[in-house]
């Protein structure tokens, strides 16, 4: 295994220091003189670089990665040879592997739809591009610090093109998809894969339902003691149901298990179907959330509105009787009798008041005998004030003699008014 020391160079890159090692290669920490910047350096090894099938593999991943311009697929930058060293030169992250996350259990539910969501939309761009990953593990998934998803190694990558007969697609590269070739990791390979069959994106989809399980049930849906009992495991054994304590959804429980199907006919077509499944599952999860946090509250805001509202009523209801008892009449009375043109008459006074009330005759109009006379004598118009005394004068002498009578009886002095008013019925035992 080639090492490379710190500031050992590669053409423009300086190596920092190493990030790790993998079956496809070396990593390296690097630093970009040209464009100031850290990079990551994939370094195939020395006991591989003479291999013209791993050499052929490292290149295919180089110009696969490159064509691949999305979000949630690791960006390569370069790709050289220096000396006997060939080395890819990729964008360099910052976060840990699916597999360490993985160490510490399951994830919770809505945190494994947004990477399985995240993990779809990617192996649907590079499927659009005729891109098969066929490697597809938690090794191979990465979780940035700004939580964004990346699918990395691409290095087992198998371009697939449309049969012009068929509309089928096939290999690109016979090599990689020889019958009896099995090429991948076993624990996530599909049917299809490990009998040696060719394969297409339905083969990723496999690899996606197992991350997916095993994301949710913090184990891996078909690994077992050996390679022959897992091999086995994928071919004739059932997907085992996810515990219960996950919480997980019947809707994404079946969209798992249509993933792990072993005919890959009865699998989702694409990631980009699957894709679509998962982010209608997590807009209504969504949606579910945040009307649970609207509507939660809402009772105890109803029932804080219903008692003020009681309240209200009842202190307008407190208020309007003792209005009515306080003016001493009905409803009807306080209201008005409803006839338009006509004065509202006064409502009596209770008590005290009661026994000064002055009294009625049929067709006279209530109130105090001083406040009547006043209204009677003010004119109204031209003419108006002859018309008046002339009509109201029965009216008009009655309740001045009333007045007159009750203040003599009470020694008050009878004003000029009352007098003008009384005119000659003025009665014989007043002074005045």
């Amino acid at each position: 295994m080639t090492t490379l020391a710190a500031g050992s160079r590669l053409g423009q890159y300086e190596i920092v220091a190493p990030l790790g090692a993998g079956g496809m290669g070396e990593v390296y920490r690097a630093h970009d003189a040209k464009l100031d910047r850290d990079v990551a350096i994939k370094i195939l090894p020395p006991a591989l670089a003479g291999d013209p099938s791993a050499m052929a593999r490292f290149e295919r991943e180089a110009k696969a990665v490159a064509a691949l311009s999305h979000p949630h697929i690791l960006a390569i930058h370069d790709f050289g040879r220096e000396s006997a060293i060939v080395y890819a030169v990729m964008e360099l992250l910052e976060g840990q592997t699916l597999r360490e996350r993985l160490a510490d259990g399951a994830l919770p539910v809505r945190k494994a739809l947004d990477i399985a969501l995240q993990i779809a939309q990617g192996l649907a761009a590079a499927h659009e591009k005729g891109i098969v990953h066929r490697d597809l593990k938690p090794d191979n998934v990465f979780l940035t610090t700004a939580g964004r998803v990346k699918i990395l190694d691409f290095g087992l990558a198998k371009a697939i093109q449309a049969s012009p007969n068929t509309g089928e697609t096939v290999a690109a590269t016979r090599e990689a998809s020889t019958p009896g070739m099995v090429v991948g990791t076993i624990g996530y390979m599909s049917p299809e894969q490990v009998t040696g069959a060719p394969v297409d994106q339905r083969t990723d989809i496999f690899a996606f339902g197992a991350l997916i399980y095993e994301m949710l049930a913090g184990r891996s849906a078909f690994v077992r003691a050996s390679s022959a009992e897992t091999i086995a495991a994928i071919l004739r054994e059932d997907v085992p149901d996810v515990p219960a304590a996950a919480g997980v959804p019947q809707p994404l429980e079946r969209i798992l298990r249509r993933c792990l199907e072993k005919k890959s006919a009865e699998r989702f077509h694409s990631a980009h179907d699957v894709g679509i499944a998962l982010e209608a599952l997590l807009d209504r999860s969504s949606t579910t959330s945040a009307t649970t946090v609207a509507v939660g509250p809402a009772p105890a805001r109803r029932a804080g509105l219903a008692v003020v509202a009681t309240a209200a009523i009842a202190a307008l209801t407190i208020v309007a009787l003792a209005g009515m008892l306080w003016s001493g009449g009905t409803p009807r009375e306080a209201a008005g009798d409803g006839r338009r043109g006509q004065p509202r008459p006064q409502v009596p006074r209770r008590g005290a008041a009661a026994r000064r009330r002055p009294l009625r005759a049929a067709g006279h109009l209530a109130g105090r005998p001083e406040d009547r006379l006043r209204r009677e004598r003010q004119p109204v118009g031209p003419g108006a004030e002859s018309t008046r005394s002339t009509a109201a004068r029965p009216e008009l002498a009655a309740t001045a003699s009333l007045l007159v009578s009750r203040q003599c009886v009470r020694g008050i002095p009878v004003g000029r008014e009352a007098v003008e008013g009384v005119r000659r019925r003025r009665p014989a035992y007043c002074a005045r």
